[in-house]
């Protein structure tokens, strides 16, 4: 299939055919699995994905690449191609309630975004290999106390255990990328990690990091006073950037607390 990748959908196309090789094997798929594949492009991991048995969703936002992918792999009847934005996809509705597994290379410019919106689903997947540039998985993995600590190593941390699996070089893609990419394994925890109301969780780790160099007691100002994070048993003198995922959840129960 010969396409021309499009900068506006960020494409990038994995060609390498050892790396290739490596991904399959770290996703291990089976015959019984349901796949979610985020931008199947050229077909490079959907090929082997569909000989293994597995049933394949495909969601393609490029309509040109989405029209011809069946056609590509000879029409085989245990892929079906979704030629929609992932970003609003709803992937229970797709796979029909099945537990399912997801898959893919997020495109880098809104990579971010997407991951919040599969994290975000009723229901989660089972697991998810994804390729990502190699800085968004160093914020993800991060410890407290690490310069690259954030809101995105707290919110995904909260909800699956993450792991690196091992680095892709620009050279591996079709055009080649100006970062290096990494495959990144997140195995969603059955609960999440934090007690609090989602939205108080967010809030929180919304406001202490949008003022990341600021202490909490001028950071969560907007939220809540410096007697309420003592209340909490947060020092208000410490940074976000040095508070652990359970320190996170204290200060949400105690904003989310009616009595408070």
């Amino acid at each position: 299939m010969k396409h021309r990748a499009r900068k506006r959908f960020g494409q990038n196309f994995l060609t390498d055919e050892t790396v290739i090789s490596r991904i399959i094997d770290a996703i291990a798929p089976r015959p019984d699995d349901t796949i979610i594949e985020i931008g199947p492009g050229q077909a490079a991991l959907t090929k082997h994905l569909v000989a293994a048995g597995c049933r394949v969703h495909a969601l393609e936002i490029d309509r040109d690449l989405a029209a011809g992918l069946a056609g590509l792999l000879g029409h085989p009847p245990n892929l079906q191609v979704h030629p929609c934005d992932a970003l609003e996809a709803d992937f229970a509705a797709i796979t029909g309630g099945d537990v399912y597994r997801l898959a893919g290379n997020l495109p880098y410019n809104i990579s971010t975004p997407i991951l919040f919106h599969i994290l975000e689903q009723a229901v989660r997947p089972a697991d998810i290999h994804v390729m990502l540039q190699r800085e968004v998985v160093q914020r993800i993995v991060a410890d407290p106390g690490s310069r690259v600590f954030g809101r995105l190593s707290v919110m995904v941390q909260n909800l699956c255990r993450a792991t690196p699996l091992f680095d892709i070089s620009p050279e591996s893609f079709t055009p080649a990328p100006r970062v290096d990419s990494t495959l990144l394994r997140l195995q969603p925890h059955a609960q999440p990690l934090a007690e609090a109301p989602p939205l108080a969780l967010d809030r929180v780790v919304r406001a202490a990091f949008a003022r990341r160099r600021k202490t909490l007691r001028n950071s969560l100002s907007p939220l809540m006073d410096e007697a309420s994070i003592r209340a909490a048993g947060i020092d208000p003198g410490l940074r976000a950037e040095q508070l652990s995922i359970e320190a996170f959840d204290r200060l949400a129960r105690q904003l989310a607390d009616p009595r408070n």
